[in-house]
């Protein structure tokens, strides 16, 4: 618990990508008045997690170098190859002792607000997973309470968290937040329809 009694909140940025797909770093794409990444950093300090954490991976020297980071705790995923549970587990390692659950956003999904995160932790409860269930689906962020943090150092592939969501099913809780699954970039297409709508 934080100091205030309300459960102690870590927030995790997944933005390790290589982006293979894109040719060039997606963290560093201009958005708004700076980076895509940026952008995201803004929305999780707007959470005011009790710790907020990031992980980098690809081209992280070009990304230390191009996004502001203050108030972030910046972890180097070296196998970011490996997919965004290579990340996950990175990250575990360094989440505050102290925390009760963990946010799972994507470094480059801007359009979820932090009153999306808000909107997540409220309905979650103290449920062990808790996913934002928009009109057309399921999507992230998500949240994980302590009990899940071993299961979440131990994935492994891509879409792990998903199949992990699956394994235990009957322990996850359902947000529902208003409006699409906000846009992800994973290719020039992507961006240019993120900048258009």
């Amino acid at each position: 618990m934080s100091a205030g009694g309300e459960p102690f909140a870590a927030g995790l940025v997944l933005a390790a990508g290589g982006s293979k797909r894109l040719g060039r770093p997606k963290q560093l794409l201009r958005y708004g008045t700076g980076t895509l990444l940026g952008h995201v950093l803004g929305v999780a300090r707007a959470c005011r997690f009790d710790q907020t954490l990031c992980v980098v991976g690809g081209a992280s020297d070009d990304v230390r170098g191009g996004v502001d980071f203050a108030g972030v705790q910046v972890v180097e995923n070296r196998a970011f190859g490996e997919g965004c549970s290579s990340s996950i587990a990175a990250a575990v390692g360094a989440v505050d002792p102290r925390a009760d659950v963990l946010v799972l956003m994507l470094g480059d999904q801007p359009g979820v607000t932090a009153e999306t995160v808000a909107a997540l932790l409220a309905g979650r409860g103290d449920a062990p997973l808790a996913v934002c269930a928009y009109e057309d689906g399921r999507g992230h962020p998500l949240a994980f309470g302590r009990g899940m943090f071993e299961a979440l150092s131990n994935l492994h592939g891509d879409k792990a968290v998903w199949k992990l969501m699956d394994r235990f099913a009957d322990a996850v809780v359902d947000v529902a937040i208003a409006g699409p699954i906000p846009r992800d970039v994973d290719t020039w297409e992507d961006y240019e329809a993120l900048l258009a709508s």
